[in-house]
């Protein structure tokens, strides 16, 4: 085999380490190139190509986190990880944990562990590496890697919901709960929130926002059923999809461009977390962008001509 066939087997597992490291969908395919780059550069074919991408692309992608970190600090308003609606890397032995580590409940859960923690975690948990294997991987000894994983396991442990839903009961309360947006079924969009849930928006300031964040299941169904039902009339339209492993929808304007993801986190019956994405940025990705501000235009002139 080849060394561009064997990076080519790799690469959907080396995306989905980088990703989850970073949370960034762009970051992780440029970590992804500067991994081919090294290996292409290497003088030598090492023992096993897995061993020696999977350590480089962390490396890598551990180097960037660290930068991106100082960059979150400044960043307008909340930040989210980049909508991911397919995971390239799977593993029927590990559906689960690959399921649940892409998720933006866990992938924030991850922004609060060191570089390091999330790396060793992330390996082990998720990707079942040994301990050697990681150890070359974050530059610490066998010991070191295991005293980082205990405290990243805590941590990941103490803010983790202690109740969760399957998938079925998810999908089913996703259907109604985006049935009820469009309909602007205020008491329906109520029913299916929990009372203490949040929406939550990444807007990164280059976007109109509902609002940065909001509490409390009425005044998110207020919200949530005065507005969409007006863009549904300027002719935005929603599709259902999977994000990050979870029910969500993308939205679009009329000319089929992507004006935010939304997200739902489901526990015990509720809805618990919406998390709206509307920074350009960070949807370039899934296709091309709407203008928000221009819909935001149209969705205020809309609402004089209805009063």
């Amino acid at each position: 085999m080849s060394k561009v066939e064997e990076f080519e087997e790799l690469r959907p597992l080396l995306f989905s380490i980088a990703y989850r490291i970073l949370g960034s969908v762009s970051e992780a395919e440029d970590a992804v190139q500067e991994t081919w780059l090294r290996y292409d550069g290497t003088a030598t074919r090492p023992t096993s190509a897995k061993a020696f991408l999977s350590a480089t692309i962390t490396r890598i992608s551990i180097d960037v986190l660290r930068s991106a970190r100082v960059r979150r600090e400044e960043y307008v308003g909340p930040w989210f990880p980049e909508p991911l609606l397919n995971d390239p890397y799977q593993d029927p032995a590990r559906s689960a944990e690959l399921a649940d580590s892409v998720s933006m409940a866990a992938l924030l859960l991850l922004e609060r562990l060191s570089p390091a923690e999330r790396a060793v975690f992330l390996l082990r948990e998720v990707f079942a590496f040994g301990f050697d294997d990681i150890a070359t991987s974050v530059g610490r000894s066998q010991d070191a890697c295991r005293q980082l994983l205990v405290r990243a396991r805590r941590h990941m442990h103490d803010g983790r919901p202690r109740f969760a839903a399957d998938r079925e009961e998810r999908q089913e309360l996703a259907t109604r709960f985006f049935g009820a947006l469009q309909s602007g079924d205020i008491r329906g969009l109520q029913h299916l929130l929990a009372a203490d849930a949040q929406l939550v928006g990444d807007s990164g300031g280059k976007t109109p926002q509902l609002a940065n964040a909001v509490a409390g299941a009425q005044n998110i169904a207020r919200l949530l059923g005065a507005v969409f039902p007006r863009l549904m009339e300027i002719d935005i339209t929603v599709e259902p999809r999977d994000i990050n492993g979870q029910p969500g929808a993308v939205f679009y304007d009329r000319d089929h461009r992507i004006l935010h993801t939304m997200t739902l986190d489901i526990l015990d019956g509720h809805i618990h977390t919406i998390r709206s994405i509307t920074n350009p940025d960070k949807l370039h990705h899934l296709g091309p962008t709407a203008d928000a501000w221009a819909v935001h235009d149209e969705l205020k002139q809309a609402r004089r001509l209805a009063d």
